[in-house]
Formats: structure tokens, sequence, C-alpha cells
């Protein structure tokens, strides 16, 4: 017996190197080289070898491992301006709040203004990059010259801040002279006004929900013709979402996390329906909003965007994940002495057992997988088994402990395309140069 073990620990890992040598030789031959992290440059590997279903779909999620690296960045950049010039898709979605939308539109269509002061749309600071930026700008010389019909639009579907949207809707009141209960626009102010406080449980937001929803009812019951009245009533929806958001932010995990996802489903599918042309549309998020099961590690069923997008368009839509393998990346660290502040690391080599660590031996820099491809045709089946991947949220990179961040996935449930990246590196964040 002691025989047979000693010759099975042996041969173990030449059966090991075997498998990675199929993998690797499967991920080679299979996979579909990205030229370069140049946003500017085409993709023509990629054009010549898209795979069907990337080409059939109408709306595309695409992800990012990180809300805080330049190469995920440019490389979204690079495959949007792909679609629009190859798909004709107009709509650009991203988790960023409807606050965001009128200001970018309005530069984005040739109004004044620049890159820093385009940038202070922003409200999620992780945009607030020169990356971002120059996608914009991008937009904006795309839209020269077309008619307001042939625009590239930007649109915010997240439901996270509520400033700004009351006094929208006390404007479009008083241009139109709606008769309405002062008392409701007041409740309107104060729910936008109101901050969310992540910690403490506050029942001062449920009981403004239903003078929200009256406010809303008296809007839909004056019948106003106006042009704006569409837009007021997605208006009275977010700050609904919000103070309904802020109502259970501190309620038993995860019910505030799933109902963010699905106001943003929400959104994103009332987008798709009333202002795309061709149904098509764009999404940057993170990765564990667009992946198309589930949020965190496979198996928690956690009903995330990507989900709800998937169940309710099928193969219309097409969900893109990011993955990398070393580099430098930003983390927040709290200091009780120095306060906190956000520091890079240095990722030296993949971490073990990982999809990552063996992505890392092809020898490509950057490549494409279509994981239906790997689901037909991979005989080690690499991507249909469970693996360990990082899971960077919005404190970005956090190695203390370092098993809080490392979750288990099985990327053909996760995604129908994979890009991953060797290196990574930080954003620019100084748009003065």
């Amino acid at each position: 017996m002691k025989k047979t073990f000693s010759i099975f620990i042996f041969i173990l890992p030449f059966l090991s190197y075997s498998q990675d040598k199929e993998t690797i030789d499967w991920i080679t031959n299979n996979s579909i080289e990205i030229e370069d992290a140049n946003p500017d440059s085409e993709l023509k590997i990629f054009e010549n070898n898209t795979p069907n279903k990337f080409d059939n779909a109408k709306i595309y999620g695409f992800g990012e491992a990180s809300h805080n690296t330049k190469e995920f960045f440019v490389l979204k950049a690079k495959f949007f301006k792909h679609l629009v010039k190859t798909q004709g898709l107009k709509i650009f979605i991203m988790e960023e709040s409807y606050q965001a939308e009128s200001g970018i539109n309005e530069w984005i269509s040739g109004g004044k203004g620049d890159v820093q002061t385009i940038a202070k749309n922003f409200n999620i600071g992780f945009w607030y990059t020169k990356e971002i930026v120059s996608l914009l700008q991008w937009m904006r010389n795309y839209n020269q010259n077309k008619s307001e019909a042939d625009q590239i639009q930007f649109y915010g579907m997240d439901i996270q801040i509520g400033k700004n949207i009351s006094q929208k809707i006390r404007d479009f009141v008083s241009f139109n002279k709606i008769d309405i209960d002062e008392k409701l626009l007041i409740t309107a102010d104060s729910c936008s006004n109101k901050i969310i406080d992540y910690y403490i449980s506050d029942s001062w937001w449920q009981k403004q929900l239903p003078d929200l929803k009256e406010l809303k009812k008296q809007i839909l019951n004056s019948k106003t013709n106006s042009r704006e009245y569409k837009q007021i009533i997605r208006s009275l929806d977010y700050l609904l979402s919000y103070t309904e958001y802020a109502s259970i932010v501190a309620d038993k995990y995860p019910r505030s996390t799933e109902f963010r996802d699905l106001k943003m489903f929400e959104n994103v599918k009332w987008i798709a329906e009333n202002e795309s042309k061709n149904g098509k549309a764009f999404i940057w998020a993170h990765n564990e909003h667009i992946n198309k099961r589930e949020m965190y590690y496979t198996g928690s069923d956690i009903i995330n965007l990507g989900r709800h997008l998937k169940d309710n368009y099928k193969d219309d839509y097409y969900s893109v994940g990011f993955d990398f393998g070393t580099g430098k990346i930003n983390g927040y660290v709290s200091n009780e002495k120095k306060g906190g502040y956000w520091k890079t690391y240095d990722i030296e080599k993949p971490f073990k057992r990982t999809y990552a660590r063996t992505l890392m031996s092809v020898d490509k820099d950057i490549y494409f997988i279509d994981l239906q491809s790997a689901i037909e045709s991979d005989s080690s089946e690499f991507f249909s088994k469970k693996n360990r991947h990082l899971l960077i949220g919005g404190g970005g990179y956090q190695p203390k402990p370092l098993y809080k961040i490392i979750i288990s996935k099985i990327y053909t449930e996760t995604y129908d395309g994979l890009i991953f990246v060797k290196e990574i590196s930080i954003p620019d964040y100084t748009l003065d140069k």
C-alpha cells in the first residue's frame, strides 16, 4: 500500500503539469489577442474573430476587477468605440448617478467647458481620471455635426445619491403651473438633501415614501403635455428608489445590496427600451454588478444587475468580466494616527490557486476569451471548474487579511466573455496636463 501511495505522490506533479499544459495550449489557440491598451487603436484581431454570441447581442455589460485600474478603463473605452462603429450602439450607461447625466450630455453634445469642469459632474470619485474624461472627449468629437437622434448619450443607473433631484421636480412643477401640495414638495426636498448613514437604521426614510408616491401620482394626474414630463417621472422614480434604498441600508445583509442592483436593472431596462433607437446599450460597472450569475462567490445567490439582465434579455445580454495577473493597484488604508489615505501596492505575482496563476502563462499580454467556446471545446474544463480570484471593491486592494478578498468563482457560469490583462497600473488622476 505504501509503495502504491508513493507512486501516486510521484506522478501527481506530472498529471498537474499535463493538465496545465493542455489548458494553456487551448487558451493560446482559442483566445483572441487584443493588440494593446491604447483606447484609440482598432480592435483588428477581435473584429476578424468576433464570437457570434458577442456579435448578436444588444446589451453589453463590461465589468472591471477593480474601480481604479488604467487598463480596465482604456480597454472598456476601446470596446465601446468599437461597438459604436460596428454595431451602431449610441447608449452609454455607467455605474454613476442619474444627476451626472444632464451636465455630461450637454458637454458631449457641444456645450461649454473642458475636461476638468466636465469631470466635476461625476459623483463617483473613481471616474475622475484622464482615461475616462478622454472617452467623454471622444464622445464629444463623435457627436459633432450629428443630429440629436444620432448622438451618443450618457446615462447614470445608480441610486445612491439624492442631491438636486427635488430641484428639478420643483422647477418642472413651477414652469408648468401644476397645483401640487407644498407639503409633498418639502418631503421631496428633505429626501433629496439628506445623506444616507450606512451604519444607522433610520425609520425616517420609510415614513417619507407615502408622500413621494402621492407626489408622483399628482404629477401623473396633471396630464401635462411638456416634453420634460417623461424625464420628471424618471427623476421621481430615482428619488423614490434612493429613499427606499436609504430606508433598508442597515437591514439584514444582503437586502440593500440586492435592492440597489434591482433598481439599476430597472433603470437600464428603461433606458434601453425608451432611449435607444436600436435597443442596444453599453454598461460600465464593476465585475460584481455586470456578471450574469450573482454577487461575490459562486453559490452566494445574491441576485445582481447582470443576473436580472440575463434573465430578462437572455442571449441579447453579453457579460464581459476582467481578470489580471500582476501590477500596481491602489487600496484605501485606515490608520488611527494618519487617518485614511490611499496607498499604491505592487502585486508581483499572481496568487496561488487562482485563475490568474494559469492565465499568466499564456504568451499574450492582453486577450479575450469567449466562454461559450470554452464550454464547447476546452477538454480540460478549466473555466468550468471552481477556482479563486481577487475581489477588489470600492476600498481598492485590501491585502490584510488577504483571505477576505480571495473568493471562488466558476467563470463559465459568471461571464459570457473574459478579458485577461497580464500587468495593470493605476489611472492618471491629473486632468490639468
